[in-house]
């Protein structure tokens, strides 16, 4: 079955269940896609009892597609890019010291409190698992995902300055999420010997500031290319062209490819560039491209989401291990929080509790389980796949349906 194939049967799956979510269900697609597509999975495992042709067509499907490689290196920076065009660029610069602690400090403390937290409770639990591969866990659940949460964040009603912050903060965290779990995975994955202080910060300093520098570079040549034409048609492709090629140039130069892509995106999609570089019909035409591919693939990769669970291993010890992680990850996330809250909210005017929502608010997400699936067998890689599964889930389901109802309950609408 070849790629085309594969890909058409995701595309008319999506379409069925998206239709599915928007006439009857009518919750945000995010939530909704992946509760459809666990339903029908779980659908399908009643049904292989007595027939299970249906079973093995999906397990085949999941068994070609390497969802790592699909989402880390070709869908997500197309997500981010059209993420970061539609964020308030001037809302985001006057939060921009918060949420580069966010997304720097925040994502540091949070994989040392749950790789320590997991630690202990997995070793109390009878799971024997090294400390570091416990804070290679850390690392790749710290995150927020910025697919889950820009999804969601657009129907709940949060007060701007608020929205701005869990926004900004899922854009670039992620980026730096990677870093750090590239960096113990290093550690984790051979004697140490070849990793030191100065090579770790090294490797952040090129990864982070490279990508920032290199999405610098690709939002300045995209801005000067679209102020020499008046063309909708090539400006869209150009801006195509960007996402792309800049992928690959950040992929060959070994920097984030993500930041990259938001700093690139934030670019473009500011008021300086749409001011001077593009006309009325351009900017409509760029803003309907970019928000299509948006929707077509979070619609796809929510769906993949939910089909996941068919590669997962799940003994009983594993779920008990992902239900005990949820609440010891929602308590990581808001002690991480308090000390950068804490120290801009009143220059700022921080809206109150911004530490409980951000906490509830911020989703976990597809990042984190493209991430889970790059472990080795060695670092318990079938544990932390079902324990990462869990909180995805239960972030996206639960929090995400309870969002706008913490917001109602602290009347900050």
């Amino acid at each position: 079955m070849d790629y085309f194939i594969i890909t058409s049967i995701l595309v008319f799956i999506s379409a069925v269940f998206g239709y599915i979510n928007v006439r009857f269900i009518k919750l945000p697609n995010t939530i909704g896609l992946t509760l459809i597509t666990i339903l029908f999975t779980l659908g399908v495992f009643a049904l292989s009892f007595v027939d299970d042709t249906l079973l093995k067509a999906e397990r085949f499907i999941i068994s070609k597609i390497d969802f790592k490689v699909v989402l880390l290196d070709i869908m997500l920076s197309f997500l981010l890019f059209a993420g970061a065009l539609h964020t308030d660029l001037k809302q985001l610069h006057q939060q921009r010291w918060p949420v580069l602690v966010f997304a720097t400090f925040g994502v540091l403390v949070s994989t040392f409190l749950v790789g320590t937290s997991v630690y202990y409770v997995f070793n109390g639990i009878g799971l024997e698992v090294n400390y570091i591969y416990c804070l290679l866990f850390g690392a790749l659940i710290s995150p927020t995902d910025p697919i889950a949460v820009l999804g969601i964040l657009k129907k709940v009603g949060a007060p701007k300055k608020l929205e701005i912050k869990i926004v900004g903060e899922s854009l670039f965290n992620d980026g730096v999420g990677v870093v750090v779990f590239l960096t113990i995975f290093g550690l984790a994955n051979g004697d140490g010997t070849g990793f030191s202080f100065a090579s770790i910060l090294e490797l952040f300093a090129v990864e982070v500031f490279g990508g920032l520098l290199l999405g610098l570079l690709l939002g300045w040549l995209t801005y000067y290319f679209l102020k020499k034409i008046d063309d909708y048609n090539i400006e869209v492709i150009i801006t195509l062209a960007t996402v792309m090629t800049g992928t690959m140039v950040a992929t060959h130069l070994h920097v984030s490819a993500p930041l990259a892509m938001v700093v690139a995106g934030l670019y473009i999609g500011g008021t300086k560039t749409r001011k001077n570089a593009m006309s009325e019909l351009t900017e409509d035409y760029v803003d309907k491209f970019w928000e299509l591919i948006d929707i077509l693939l979070n619609t796809i990769l929510f769906v993949l989401i939910g089909m996941e669970m068919l590669v997962l291993e799940f003994k009983p010890q594993y779920i008990y291990a992902g239900l005990l992680a949820i609440p010891l990850g929602l308590l990581c996330r808001y002690l991480s929080l308090i000390g950068p809250v804490q120290l801009f909210q009143k220059r700022l005017d921080f809206v109150p509790n911004t530490t409980l929502i951000m906490t509830w608010g911020g989703l976990r997400g597809a990042i984190s389980i493209a991430l889970a699936l790059g472990l080795t067998e060695a670092m318990h890689r079938d544990l932390f796949l079902v324990v990462t599964y869990c909180m995805v889930i239960f972030s996206i389901l639960v929090q995400g349906l309870s969002v706008e109802k913490l917001i109602n309950r602290l009347q900050l609408k």
